[in-house]
């Protein structure tokens, strides 16, 4: 029997390559919905959501045994779906908190913070599941489980993961009612940027200048 024909066969909500395949839609389903700007009020609590438990399915991926794909080389999956237009969108959306600090490794001493956008990161996190997406929906199942779990090593776990924390922290300062400092001159084009160079930069944009806009409303308890 074929891959494709055990796809079609097997579509059971019980198995692994099914549950992943349905998480992975469906984060790729949400957040387009969100980058349409249509409830900027829930973007930043969805979005939060969301990437969590496609990073449920990335630790099951990771937790798995190495995949073997079917086949020893990639079959062409055709032209990567252009991402451009959700990432602008979402950096409108996400303007005023877009920008963030990130260290890639955090076993790696005395590693500098570096910028990165949210919206940079989800569409790179997007290009790669689809790609596994593509596989899935031809009926290369096993191909698309490989790249998924080789593509959660190499990037979108990673990338993911730093976007939950950013959001996180965004929905911690308001809701603790801890002001943000203003991100002013804070950029992705920067390099080499230390520990006091981020904290200066942090500047003055307040939780109340991004709660109303981003749903994030709450008093402290």
């Amino acid at each position: 029997m074929s891959d494709a024909t055990r796809h079609a066969a097997e579509h059971n909500p019980d198995d692994f390559a099914v549950q992943i395949a349905d998480q992975v839609e469906s984060f790729l389903v949400a957040v387009t919905e969100v980058a349409k700007g249509d409830e900027p009020a829930s973007a930043v609590p969805f979005l939060l959501l969301e990437v969590s438990q496609l990073l449920l399915a990335g630790g099951r991926l990771g937790a798995h045994e190495d995949i073997v794909p079917d086949e020893r080389y990639e079959p062409d999956p055709g032209p990567e779906p252009d991402v451009d237009e959700l990432r602008e969108n979402l950096a409108r959306l996400l303007e005023p908190i877009d920008v963030y600090s990130e260290v890639f490794d955090p076993y790696e001493p005395r590693k500098a913070p570096v910028p990165a956008r949210i919206s940079d990161d989800l569409a790179d996190v997007i290009t790669d599941l689809r790609h596994g997406m593509a596989h899935y929906r031809a009926g290369r199942t096993s191909e698309a489980l490989w790249w998924w779990q080789f593509s959660y090593f190499s990037n979108w776990g990673s990338t993911a993961s730093a976007v939950l924390r950013a959001l996180q922290s965004v929905l911690i300062h308001v809701r603790l009612n801890q002001p943000l400092e203003e991100l002013n001159g804070l950029d992705t084009d920067q390099a080499d940027l230390g520990d006091d160079t981020l904290e200066f930069e942090a500047g003055q944009v307040m939780a109340e200048e991004i709660a109303g806009p981003l749903g994030l409303g709450g008093e402290a308890k």
